[in-house]
């Protein structure tokens, strides 16, 4: 599968993106020119080479503090999606073998998660346990878990009724063998869909909740609150939104396009690009000239 979305331009940009994004999480503390939380008098600065974004209404670099906040923001993300998956999935696909009682548990309960508002319910768990993210994080990613829920359940039920999972289970074939060999490999393509779009619902959530000044003590940056912070000085530096905001930007559509890709090259329609690109591969080498000496 990495091979059929990396031999897409949409698969290729979107793991580029994505790929730097993850660098400047990892390496974006480090590669700060300036201390991030370091305050001066040189407030409201425009761009020059000493700050190459300028400086903040406190006289901090702001490009340090973009690249500083970068880890907030994408492990904040990966939170939600990673919870969300551990949740959804193995319900979703036990549902279909565990009987009746726990499907109708299960679906209850992803409906129930449906009906709740998860910013506002992320807002209120950080209100009873505290100003972390963490914790809003991990109750976000659990409101978001119907999404995986129904996708791993919709993908087993259409590989349960397949003649071979039949075959097996009449065999004598245990329910957990029955899914590591054959449902596992099927229900995969689509939960990496759901993932891919997960991780740019995570990146709108944090943001969102940094924004509102929830979830991360100031002055810890983050984009979400750099950007509300700058919304205040528009008057000063009308561009300092942009910076943050195209992160946020680039990094949900980059999320959007990978889901698409991996969508793309799952399934049936990724077996018939995998064919079309064989035929056309086996035209071309037909059409070739036969080297001089070559033909006997």
């Amino acid at each position: 599968m990495v091979r059929r979305v990396l031999s897409l331009t949409s698969g290729r940009i979107a793991v580029v993106i994505l790929a730097v994004i993850a660098l400047l999480a990892i390496l974006g503390p480090w590669l700060a020119p300036q201390d991030p939380l370091a305050t001066s008098d040189n407030t409201l600065a425009a761009a020059s080479g000493a700050h190459w974004l300028g400086t903040d209404y406190l006289g901090r670099d702001v490009f340090s503090r973009l690249l500083d906040g970068s880890r907030v923001s994408v492990l904040g993300s990966l939170e939600v999606a990673l919870t969300a998956l551990a949740v959804g999935v193995v319900p979703g696909i036990l549902s279909v073998y565990l009987g009746r009682v726990f499907e109708w548990l299960t679906l209850r309960l992803a409906d129930t998660l449906v009906a709740l508002p998860f910013l506002l319910f992320a807002v209120a768990v950080i209100a009873l346990l505290g100003n972390g993210l963490t914790q809003a994080m991990l109750v976000t990613g659990a409101l978001v878990s119907p999404l995986f829920y129904r996708v791993s359940r919709a993908a087993t039920l259409a590989v349960a009724r397949s003649p071979y999972v039949e075959a097996a289970l009449i065999s004598g074939a245990s329910t957990g063998w029955v899914v590591r060999r054959h449902v596992w490999v099927k229900v995969l393509p689509p939960i990496a869909v759901a993932l891919a779009q997960t991780i740019g619902v995570g990146f709108v959530i944090v943001s969102s909740l940094t924004f509102l000044g929830i979830g991360v003590q100031p002055p810890a940056p983050t984009w979400g609150g750099l950007l509300a912070s700058d919304l205040g000085y528009l008057s000063h530096q009308p561009w300092a939104p942009v910076p943050p905001a195209l992160l946020i930007m680039v990094t949900v559509w980059a999320s959007n396009l990978l889901a698409d890709a991996i969508r793309d090259v799952s399934g049936e329609a990724g077996r018939t690009l995998a064919d079309n690109r064989t035929v056309r591969a086996n035209r071309l080498g037909k059409g070739r000239p036969v080297p001089a000496g070559g033909a006997r």
